[in-house]
């Protein structure tokens, strides 16, 4: 992508958001409120049943508006930008006890910034004193091991990370002294999801997974939720959108985005699933969905959207294609940084991350060996969208 192109959609972007009033509009006074709240596992929390995730959070104002309309549970982390600190703005004027925070064993990097095994136990708690300090509070409700199955693809070195003993320690001493409740894990994979939230649950040392969950991936998934709640594990879903790729449907006045967590919330082990709002508009959208029954009329929405897009959509948790792969591109991350900037409207952060990943898909411009297409159980293009990843993630100087 040009840097000027890239510009130019940024201001295009800026202006829109200009344009917002900071006064609620009639149709926003009237718009949908939570109207369920679950427990986390046994963990004695209630969470508003659809959440706010924090990656794009755009200001503090935001998060007051989230609360006002019974939103309790943010998801955030020191690597997504800004968030921390204006959830730490928003705290000035809400009580703590009305809201569950959740941050992540990170540093304050572009993403990804998870801490590898091999960090040390006073790393851990500077990353937790970082968040608190940010955040204006004294104790986070969860803090996660972040994106399991993402940072290797080799399970047993994610399982080191999992499991790490300076980590445990860290969250012993942090829990100790009050800075952090609960111990939580998510993946989104690419590599080995199920089986690490597995080995998460049966540890014994986990009290929530947020797995990536969606009507269009994961078939062992729902084994995993099984144990999670047999265990007491509580269990928050993301990517629940499938790619979020709607925008060229016509559901004749119903929503995509209602359906996708109607059907997520019909699993009776999902205690509650976050997606990303960075508006008035995300919140006044998502949540008419509260606490409403899947029907006959979202199957028919998201089998629409499946035959739609199910031959474009890379189901990030799969990674079949990789093993073929000889120049080892890391194809999942790649094709997830490109639905961030796509179909998230997340730019910046999709291109500074896929810059940081060790093999990109620059090799695949001059590839002739199809094998990775080949090995999509999907039948999705994989070599011609990761060319097209390359040259839309990556400046052209």
């Amino acid at each position: 992508m040009r840097r000027r192109d890239f510009l130019k959609a940024g201001a295009v972007v800026a202006a829109a958001s200009a344009l917002i009033s900071p006064a609620a509009s009639a149709a926003e006074e009237t718009a949908g409120s939570v109207k369920r709240y679950t427990e986390i596992g046994k963990t004695g929390l209630k969470m508003s049943d659809i959440s706010c995730g924090c990656g794009g959070l755009p200001s503090a104002s935001l998060v007051l508006r989230a609360i006002d309309k019974g939103i309790n549970y943010f998801d955030t982390a020191p690597d997504y930008g800004k968030s921390e600190s204006y959830i730490g703005e928003a705290m000035k004027s809400i009580k703590r006890d009305k809201v569950i925070i959740a941050s992540k064993f990170c540093t304050p990097m572009p993403y990804p910034g998870h801490l590898p095994v091999g960090s040390t136990k006073e790393q851990y708690i500077a990353s937790v004193d970082g968040s608190l300090s940010r955040m204006k509070t004294d104790y986070l409700d969860f803090v996660f091991v972040h994106a399991i199955g993402e940072v290797d693809k080799d399970k047993d070195k994610e399982l080191k990370r999992l499991l790490d003993e300076n980590m445990l320690a860290a969250y012993q001493s942090l829990k100790k002294a009050g800075k952090v409740k609960f111990l939580a894990v998510s993946s989104h994979g690419p590599s080995n999801m199920e089986d690490l939230l597995l080995a998460a649950v049966n540890s014994g040392h986990y009290d929530m997974i947020m797995p990536a969950f969606n009507f269009m991936k994961f078939p062992k998934c729902p084994d995993v939720l099984k144990e999670a709640k047999k265990k007491g594990v509580g269990v928050v879903a993301m990517k629940t959108m499938a790619g979020a790729k709607d925008m060229n449907l016509d559901f004749k006045g119903a929503d995509f985005a209602q359906s996708t967590f109607k059907w997520t919330l019909k699993h009776p082990e999902v205690n509650g699933l976050v997606v990303t709002m960075k508006s008035v508009a995300d919140i006044d959208k998502y949540l008419p969905a509260s606490g409403q029954q899947y029907t006959s009329a979202d199957e028919r929405i998201l089998n629409q959207y499946a035959s739609a897009y199910g031959s474009s959509y890379c189901r990030t948790g799969c990674g079949l294609c990789e093993g073929v792969c000889a120049n080892g591109v890391e194809i999942a991350a790649s094709l997830r940084y490109q639905m961030y900037f796509k179909d998230y409207g997340m730019e910046k952060r999709a291109m500074t991350s896929y810059a940081m990943l060790n093999n990109k898909a620059d090799v695949c411009l001059t590839c002739k060996n199809t094998a990775c297409t080949g090995a999509c159980p999907y039948g999705l293009p994989v070599a011609q969208m990761l060319q097209e990843t390359h040259q839309t993630l990556t400046f052209n100087v």
